[in-house]
């Protein structure tokens, strides 16, 4: 009886841990974990007036602030290496990613990075924008 209920909860925490979050996150310059940014200039890497007009409506971006989050996404990846075969058919094999970075200058401060399987859209964004605001505290918008 008792090995029974171990091994539901062994199964349970396998399933959650399956579940968690994929992301990549380096703090680079601990002084500004916990402290409010004063503000933020958005800057897309290819530009993607989508994908920006969506960014600003999470938060009130400002061309003269001395913090840039440079946001980064590709998409159509293939990989041709042959090392990744067993991953490629087994699994959803990323195909995408999307990578958030604080800068000041060419100083990075904050860096977020999630592979994906599909084209990075709004729900991404938000989740990686939310977690950037959970980790360094920006203003609201």
């Amino acid at each position: 009886m008792i090995f029974r209920q171990w091994w539901m909860v062994l199964v349970m925490l396998f399933i959650v841990n399956g579940c968690g979050d994929r992301s990549v996150v380096i703090i680079y310059d601990r002084n500004f974990t916990g402290k409010s940014l004063p503000c933020l200039r958005l800057n897309f890497f290819p530009p993607d007036p989508e994908n920006e007009r969506i960014m600003n409506r999470f938060y009130a971006f400002s061309e003269d602030c001395p913090y840039t989050l440079e946001v980064s996404t590709k998409s159509g990846i293939h990989c041709n290496s042959t090392t990744n075969v067993p991953d490629k058919t087994t699994s959803n094999f990323p195909t995408a990613y999307l990578r958030l970075e604080v800068r000041r200058g060419m100083k990075l401060i904050y860096s977020y990075y999630i592979d994906l399987t599909d084209t990075p859209g709004p729900k991404e964004l938000q989740k990686g924008f939310e977690r950037l605001q959970q980790d360094l505290k920006p203003l609201a918008p």
